[in-house]
């Protein structure tokens, strides 16, 4: 019974290891978008008219994975933000999402 009890320990342990990991940061995320994205998306997300689009509502326009693509690839007058590394482009959309 030990045994089993130690293996449960360990195993729930390691999941919430992994889980605190990789989990998304908006908080992070609201610092990254204020570096990188608020020169053309305004600190209010609201964009500029018929130049940059507005990214308050971005996820009824676009799913998680699309947001993490257009962040990564860039479009139209949007350059590609390749220097971010995955967790940060996890943070900006999770930041975004709220």
């Amino acid at each position: 019974m030990k045994t089993i009890l130690k293996v449960a320990v360990i195993l729930c342990g390691a999941m919430l290891a992994t889980t605190a990991w990789s989990k998304d940061d908006p908080a992070a995320g609201a610092t990254l978008y204020t570096a990188n994205c608020t020169a053309c998306h305004g600190a209010d997300r609201a964009g500029m008219p018929g130049a940059f689009p507005a990214l308050t509502d971005i996820g009824k326009r676009l799913d998680a994975a699309q947001i993490k693509d257009k962040i990564r690839k860039g479009g139209g007058l949007m350059p590609p933000f390749s220097q971010l590394s995955q967790q940060e482009i996890d943070d900006i959309t999770s930041y975004l999402a709220k």
